[in-house]
């Protein structure tokens, strides 16, 4: 654990200096090529996760890089504090506001309706209804590669029993659940998903309860849908009596147990961000833009600890999905 612990800390050191180096807060004189456009990212947590917010801010730079677009970032905005920080920005001449979190969407669609002449960026898990003409919606369509996710841990599981840690009951995890039970269906495998939630996307101590209390009931395989949480999801499967694997989301995390981890759900904002962004400077002032196996979506292949027959296997689900031979279904009904 403690070696576990000094990796993590050496990352986030660096994140650190990488963002201090980086950022151009809103008061400052702009550090990129003035123009037409400056680019406001708002996100929810640290920019030094590793993790979601990294992504987000790693969007950000990448407007600033290859559109030559003026950015700057605010951290760890709370919900109740987003319409304000939008607004400063908007005070500061910044006509492109991109919130990054689901959270933050009834927030940004309000002033996206009282500021026409700005531009917003929102993040959903569905198209937004009578979403002003300069909003884009990104909808991140989580459950598109938790169908593969399921497949994985399906296959991977000798117990027939898999483990599902989410951190809030929201309707996107749902659909991640469902897209698992649905690849499962689909494959006519006799496995059973159990579903829990920490209550929150970034303790580590719960996660690790909770995993521990899933392996105790038999679960093999433990797929995680959590930030800062799958740190405690590691050390719970490491500790198994028995062999125990674990899939990941948002970036690469097999560092963390290289013995246990299969594979992970990857993000990346950099291409909707910058594809948004050149739509807007090209005068497409609003959409609906999903995010999907071409557009910022992947599973990280090849498998790790898993067998070149399985890893083959998955890798033709990801192919038929992206190519709409197979359809994950968006269902987004609560879970008991």
């Amino acid at each position: 654990m403690r070696k576990q612990l000094v990796v993590v800390m050496a990352l986030l050191v660096v994140l650190s200096v990488v963002a201090a180096q980086c950022a151009a807060p809103a008061t400052q004189e702009p550090a990129a090529e003035t123009g037409e456009y400056k680019l406001a990212v708002v996100l929810p947590g640290v920019t030094t996760d590793a993790d979601y917010n990294t992504l987000g801010y790693l969007g950000g730079l990448a407007v600033q890089k290859d559109l030559g677009v003026e950015m700057a970032y605010s951290e760890s905005v709370a919900v109740p504090d987003v319409d304000r920080v939008m607004r400063e920005y908007i005070d500061n001449g910044f006509n492109v506001i991109f919130t990054h979190g689901g959270q933050f969407v009834t927030q940004t669609k309000e002033l996206a309706s009282e500021f026409p002449d700005v531009y917003f960026i929102g993040e959903f898990d569905a198209p937004v209804e009578d979403a002003p003409d300069n909003m884009w919606v990104i909808d991140r369509n989580f459950h598109v590669p938790f169908y593969a996710i399921g497949a994985t841990a399906a296959k991977q599981s000798q117990t027939g029993t898999i483990g599902y840690i989410g951190g809030l009951t929201l309707p996107f995890s749902y659909a991640e659940v469902h897209a698992m039970e649905q690849a499962i269906s689909d494959l006519g495998l006799d496995v059973e998903v159990k579903p829990v939630w920490v209550g929150d996307f970034n303790d580590p101590t719960k996660a690790r309860e909770l995993t521990e209390a899933m392996i105790a009931e038999g679960a093999d395989v433990i797929v995680g849908s959590l930030n800062l949480g799958m740190f405690g999801l590691f050390e719970g499967v490491k500790s198994a009596p028995g062999q125990v694997w674990a899939t990941a989301k948002y970036v690469d995390k097999s560092n963390f147990a290289p013995d246990n981890y299969v594979t992970a759900a990857l993000y990346d904002w950099e291409k909707p961000l910058t594809d948004i962004v050149q739509k807007i400077m090209e005068g497409e002032t609003g959409g609906y833009y999903p995010m999907g196996f071409e557009t910022g979506v992947a599973v990280q292949m090849p498998l790790r600890n898993s067998s070149d027959e399985v890893s083959s296997e998955i890798e033709q689900i990801v192919a038929d999905v992206q190519s709409g031979k197979i359809e994950v279904v968006k269902d987004t009904t609560p879970i008991e």
